[in-house]
């Protein structure tokens, strides 16, 4: 799966992330570098399972816990709006 981000949403990498301003609500979010690297995998046309091999790649985690951080993200972000 894709994830888009709404047209009012604006994206912006700092050295601890990425940060998320929604332009229309103001609303802002930091994602952490795991997160960061979740959302970057799964715009660039990559899936859930991509988006798990990327963390357990990159970071020490185990792959179970790797699988519910990014389907818990991925229904966060859809939640707040910020993704279709």
């Amino acid at each position: 799966m894709t994830l888009r981000f709404d047209t009012d949403v604006s994206t912006a990498e700092t050295q601890y992330g990425t940060v998320l301003l929604h332009q229309r609500t103001g609303e802002y979010w930091e994602l952490n570098p795991t997160g960061a690297l979740v959302v970057r995998t799964l715009m660039d046309d990559g899936d859930e399972t991509a988006a798990v091999a990327a963390l357990v790649a990159q970071f020490d985690i185990a792959r179970d816990r790797a699988e519910q951080d990014v389907r818990t993200l991925v229904r966060d972000l859809k939640d707040a709006g910020l993704v279709s």
